[in-house]
């Protein structure tokens, strides 16, 4: 239904003005040219409304292109309601008839196989700014073709402009410049205010976990005491977690492999530097909500000796209190963890939330 959008019946409201109305009208007239009118007579059409009859109302139009690859719809745009069928008899064929339009900000896959899927998308998106893959497990949640979305790029290639539309913070992007910062860790820590490896530390004489956010510093660093991993160590992790895999119980399966010996769980390692950072008894430290870039570096066997060094990475202020007034904050930690011989075997990020000190 088309007409006055205030009504609650009508689907469709205006164009955007008198002269935009005349040139969908003449790109339509040469459209039909060599194709259909499946839907869209002018005749008879009267969109819904009080003072409608001056407005820029045009009716939703289909037409049918039955020469497909050689319909003017590939050249000519009518920039309206107007929406032009092109049949095909195989997907090849199909492709071929989207990159006839020399670049669109949106196309839309209609299938619910993955395998046609896996091979069309690739095709198609040199062709496009976006493509839509509509299938009938995702429709009802579907925003539908083109539809601006912050998260994703609105723009396409050749025809669609080559650039991309501004939303959310990708057009904040636009005003911005890049620039590289070279220097010593120590400077480049200064510099963006966050921590760099290799910068100096500073030493704590209080666990950074009984530190409140307002207290902590960016830089303040614990080294922690030592831990000896046994056989015990790996039964126990293994009973616990159900990880029985081959390279941590069986030793001659092991010693086939890479490593040539039995090695502890990742998670083991994982958790045993948590037990030899964590201060344990209740304080600043609210919650532990996951963990960034994690890697695993170097294996750690039985009879190796670990070592953690937790230290204030960066600090955001979340600006908000909880129902008691008390302010929070997050507190992203650079955890490195060595063996005996001052390896990196594990390297990770820890974002905590801690509570600010209380006022008064």
């Amino acid at each position: 239904m088309v007409g006055d959008p205030a009504l609650a019946e009508v689907r469709m409201g205006a164009l955007a003005s008198r002269e935009q109305l005349d040139d969908v009208a003449a790109r339509v007239a040469e459209l039909r040219a060599d194709a259909e009118l499946l839907l869209g007579d002018t005749a008879g059409f009267a969109p819904r409304g009080d003072g409608v009859a001056a407005g820029a109302f045009f009716p939703p139009t289909l037409l049918l292109a039955r020469d497909a690859m050689r319909s003017a719809a590939h050249d000519v745009e009518a920039f309206g309601p107007v929406s032009t069928v092109l049949p095909y008899d195989e997907l090849d064929e199909a492709v071929a008839l989207a990159a006839r339009g020399r670049g669109s900000l949106v196309g839309t896959l209609v299938t619910r196989d993955a395998a046609t899927a896996a091979r069309v998308v690739p095709q198609l998106a040199a062709l496009h700014g976006r493509i839509l893959v509509l299938e009938r497990d995702a429709a009802p949640e579907s925003t539908g073709h083109g539809s601006p979305l912050p998260a994703l790029k609105h723009g396409g290639p050749g025809r669609a402009g080559g650039g991309e539309e501004l939303g959310g913070l990708r057009a904040v992007h636009h005003f911005l410049q890049r620039c590289a910062i070279q220097g010593s860790p120590a400077m480049l820590a200064a510099v963006t205010r966050e921590y760099v490896r290799g910068a100096p530390v500073i030493e704590s004489e209080v666990h950074p976990f009984r530190r409140h956010f307002d207290e902590l510093r960016v830089g303040e660093s614990l080294l922690t005491h030592r831990r000896t991993v046994t056989e015990a160590d790996i039964v126990n992790f293994g009973g616990v977690s159900g990880d029985y895999f081959y390279m941590h119980f069986d030793e001659i399966a092991a010693r086939d492999t890479d490593f040539g010996r039995r090695i502890a769980h990742g998670y083991f390692v994982l958790s045993a530097a948590a037990g030899l950072f964590v201060s344990p008894a209740p304080g600043p430290v609210l919650a532990n909500y996951g963990l960034d870039t994690l890697r695993f570096t170097k294996p750690v066997a039985i009879g190796d000796t670990i070592q953690a060094r937790l230290t204030c990475k960066r600090k955001v202020d979340r600006q908000r209190r909880d129902s008691r007034g008390v302010g929070q904050g997050v507190v992203v930690w650079d955890v490195e963890v060595r063996n005996q011989d001052a390896e990196l075997v594990a390297s990770y990020d820890i974002l905590t939330l801690v509570a600010k000190r209380a006022a008064g």
